[in-house]
């Protein structure tokens, strides 16, 4: 067993997997104290690292593409203080985080673990339910059903939809963009045969984000979302396209549906398996 203790967080290794223990330090990221501990199994590992620092080292883990949803959702837009399987570490306790890795590539190495993409996420997830404001509105999830509502801050054509309710099963892909520079960020949820969205301003699927200290955890929220639609017994075929007598031999339909499906896989709701498969049968028809 392996543990490091600094002031941003607590890591624990017990040869099974890692522990991450959010710290209570005022410099702990808002996302990493919401999101709470986080049990990480050896499986879902493909490696760690220690930089040392003059002021302060930084341990990190570096997960199994796939194996979590957050990390999914997030698409490497994690700022470097809301990732979670970041630790900065005290130059006292380089010592104890060099043992640290190689307590932890010892048992990955001894266990085998494959280091490649994951078939299935291997981490459950944020916790609902579950509900975040940020930008023009706030985002409620239970698990079963998706509540977007507006603020004063909305405009005046989203708000004119009013609040919006979907059901998990209505829902084919998320999106999580942080805002950078001038370009506002957004958390989106597309729905089967809907019109191609509007500008997140104007979207009634979509909350559009300002670059405030509350845009990531819409991330969890998108995270939240996207494991439990891996988790649905049988909508996940309707995402697949029908059978060919079914599809019309049109060029541009068949070229939006090749589009939703790059979508459905990069949001990781479709698996590299399922996407080949869907995306050859489409080929087949142009």
């Amino acid at each position: 067993m392996a543990e490091i203790i600094d002031k941003s967080g607590t890591w624990i290794f017990d040869g099974d997997g890692v522990r991450i223990v959010p710290g209570h330090d005022r410099g702990v990221s808002l996302l990493r104290r919401t999101l709470g501990e986080i049990g990480i199994p050896l499986g879902a590992l493909a490696g760690i690292s220690y930089a040392p620092g003059k002021k302060s080292g930084l341990l990190k883990l570096r997960l199994r593409e796939g194996a979590d949803p957050l990390l999914t959702v997030a698409r490497g837009r994690l700022d470097d203080d809301s990732d979670p399987y970041r630790l900065t570490v005290s130059p006292e306790r380089a010592g104890v985080a060099e043992y640290f890795v190689d307590e932890v590539r010892n048992a990955l190495l001894l266990e085998g673990i494959d280091d490649g993409p994951a078939s299935s996420y291997l981490l459950p997830g944020p916790s609902v339910p579950l509900s975040v404001g940020a930008g023009d509105g706030t985002v409620a999830f239970d698990g079963e059903q998706i509540r977007l509502e507006w603020n004063w801050k909305t405009d005046d054509t989203k708000a004119s939809a009013g609040p919006q309710v979907l059901d998990l099963a209505e829902v084919t892909a998320v999106e999580w963009l942080p805002a950078t520079g001038l370009e506002n960020g957004y958390l989106r949820f597309r729905v089967a045969q809907a019109r191609p969205p509007a500008a997140p301003k104007y979207d009634p699927l979509s909350v559009e984000l300002w670059g405030f200290r509350k845009d990531p955890l819409m991330a969890l929220v998108g995270a939240a979302v996207l494991v439990r639609l891996r988790q649905l017994p049988v909508p996940r075929a309707a995402l697949l396209p029908p059978e060919p007598a079914a599809v019309a031999d049109d060029h541009d339909v068949l070229l939006r549906r090749l589009r939703e499906l790059g979508e459905l896989h990069h949001a990781g709701i479709l698996t590299d398996d399922e996407f080949a498969a869907a995306k050859q049968a489409v080929l087949k028809r142009m």
